[in-house]
């Protein structure tokens, strides 16, 4: 079983110990929140729809309010779900418990833990995409940290959390308007765990993918994390995922603040100072970034907004829009980079 090599019960006490604790806020202010995000994720479902063109039925995805603790449970299903169909896999070829023996269910449990609990104060919000079979994945919200960001950048808080429902709720039209776009991720991240080589390789690249997968789950960019190991097929994997979430967060990044001042006034003053925190962590926060590929991620965001407001000059939302026709049709990252070879190639 996949619990032989990675201690998922483990990684989950580990992770919700880790998880900071606050912001300071008394019931009221509590409940105040979480009411107020549950509204406004159904206020940003017509702005996305009209700024995107793309529509979703609302019962394609729950929008839950959740807080660190439950981040980091979601997570873990997840990481069940993608994980265990390939680990078990590699058990069999690996008879006599030499997988445990090899790397450690606890430590691995210990590894993934500690990776989700410093993530679990970051995140504002996510997508599941990764469920099991007939699960109806959720988007969440998480409260704490929306708050404690809106604190910090001294916004209005009312228009901070629409514009992180924007981002959000746009992350739930793409996979509910793109039927295949998670059968899409998921195959490619099983590609990626897959690749030709020894059982042990085979081990080794799932236990070097636990900290990008959480990275690929926020739209990082995983290319230093796993780069050692990578043969040519893993490679080629590896660069559809990255010009997958490049994309896919470059869009969410356009449309909350293509919406404009008319559905948040003060979104320029929010994009500003969210950028300038974005690039200014100092210290083990700093080093934490750089290694788990946050860094990366930051450039993705901009990266793949380029590329969208750049093809919609071209050739219109309309056009654009023909990413989501096939997965044919999703840009390289080369393209991502020359957004005018995509329109060539897809368009012409």
């Amino acid at each position: 079983m996949a619990t032989d090599v990675i201690d998922f019960e483990l990684a989950a006490r580990v992770g919700v110990r880790i998880a900071p604790s606050g912001p300071p806020v008394d019931a009221a202010l509590a409940k105040e929140v979480v009411e107020e995000l549950r509204d406004l994720a159904a206020v940003a479902m017509e702005p996305v729809r009209h700024t995107s063109g793309l529509s979703a039925g609302e019962d394609t995805a729950t929008t839950v309010v959740v807080d660190r603790a439950q981040w980091v449970h979601s997570n873990i299903v997840g990481f069940r779900e993608v994980l265990t169909p390939l680990l078990d896999h590699m058990n069999e070829r690996m008879p006599d418990a030499s997988l445990a023996k090899e790397l450690g269910s606890r430590a691995t449990g210990v590894e993934l833990g500690g990776v989700l609990g410093w993530l679990s104060g970051k995140v504002l919000g996510q997508y599941e995409a990764f469920v099991p079979p007939g699960v109806k994945p959720r988007l969440l919200l998480v409260a704490p940290n929306i708050v404690t960001a809106e604190r910090a950048l001294d916004v209005t808080p009312r228009d901070f959390r629409l514009w992180v429902c924007l981002h959000e709720e746009t992350h739930r039209v793409q996979f509910g308007a793109v039927p295949w776009l998670a059968d899409q991720l998921r195959s490619d991240v099983h590609t990626f765990l897959m690749a030709r080589g020894s059982a042990v390789d085979l081990v080794k690249r799932a236990v070097a993918l636990l900290e990008a997968l959480v990275a690929v789950a926020r739209g990082a960019d995983t290319t230093a994390l796993v780069a050692a190991v990578a043969t040519p097929v893993q490679q080629a994997a590896l660069d559809r995922i990255t010009a997958l979430m490049t994309l896919l967060e470059g869009h969410a990044d356009h449309v909350m603040d293509e919406v404009g001042p008319d559905v948040v006034p003060s979104v320029v003053q929010i994009r500003d100072r969210f950028e300038k925190r974005r690039s200014s962590a100092t210290g083990v926060d700093a080093l934490a970034r750089r290694l788990l590929g946050v860094d990366a991620k930051m450039k993705q965001y901009a990266e793949g907004a380029a590329f969208v407001r750049t093809v919609q000059d071209i050739a219109g939302l309309d056009g654009f829009n023909q990413v989501w026709s096939a997965p044919s049709n999703l840009p390289t990252r080369a393209e991502i980079a020359q957004p005018s070879t995509w329109v060539a190639r897809v368009l012409s």
